[in-house]
């Protein structure tokens, strides 16, 4: 599963569970790791392209990137966002 970009994620040495938490508070705490990352938006389009439901990838939990996904199939479609 190794992506060039990987190689320079902040979290690369970390424990994965700290990514893949079981409430808002865990999802806080790895936004926070995301948040000045130098390959957030990488990291992010991984997930969004593989439809990766589990964790928080490129600083958004799963709920997120499920509305990400689907406005751009909405605009992808020509239907716009509603």
């Amino acid at each position: 599963m190794e992506e060039s970009w990987m190689v320079d994620a902040k979290c690369r040495d970390m424990i994965p569970a700290v990514f893949f938490p079981s409430d808002g508070m865990g999802v806080e705490i790895a936004r926070t790791i995301c948040a000045d990352c130098p390959v957030k938006a990488a990291c992010l389009e991984y997930a969004l392209v593989n439809r990766v439901d589990h964790g928080v990838w490129g600083g958004t939990s799963e709920r997120e990137r499920r509305r990400i996904a689907r406005r751009r199939r909405l605009a992808a479609a020509g239907l716009g966002t509603s």
